[in-house]
């Protein structure tokens, strides 16, 4: 019923910056829409959380993007960014969006699992 849809993937150069967006559309008026998120997976890796916003702009980061990327919300058009500076090589991965969506609201986490929609994916390249 939700669809997410990310955009904004491409390749940067190692210490530039770069910005994604995702937005969500298709639920009905009697779901809350408590947590947007991004996560990533690299060929080799685990998909892992990156950032996440709650419906009252509370935001979390990873330990590893803490300082370089910003995630931002735009509620009226339920929309999430993700603000991406200063960026490595290692920051090449799949990036997906996530939502958290129930009748009774909720709180973010950064597990898998407690996502209840899913973006197709957006891939972003850093050159060295």
């Amino acid at each position: 019923q939700v669809h997410l849809v990310e955009s904004g993937g491409g390749s940067v150069q190692t210490g530039g910056s770069h910005m994604l967006s995702c937005g969500a559309v298709g639920y009905n008026n009697r779901d809350i829409l408590y947590c947007m998120a991004w996560f990533r997976q690299s060929p080799g890796g685990e998909r892992e959380a990156v950032a996440g916003i709650d419906s009252d702009g509370g935001d979390s980061y990873a330990d590893s993007v803490k300082g370089r990327f910003t995630i931002s919300q735009d509620k009226a058009k339920n929309t999430v960014y993700l603000r991406m500076t200063s960026m490595k090589p290692e920051d090449t991965a799949m990036y997906y969006c996530a939502a958290a969506v129930s009748p009774w609201g909720g709180t973010c986490s950064d597990e898998v699992a407690d996502f209840t929609h899913w973006g197709q994916g957006t891939q972003v390249t850093v050159s060295s």
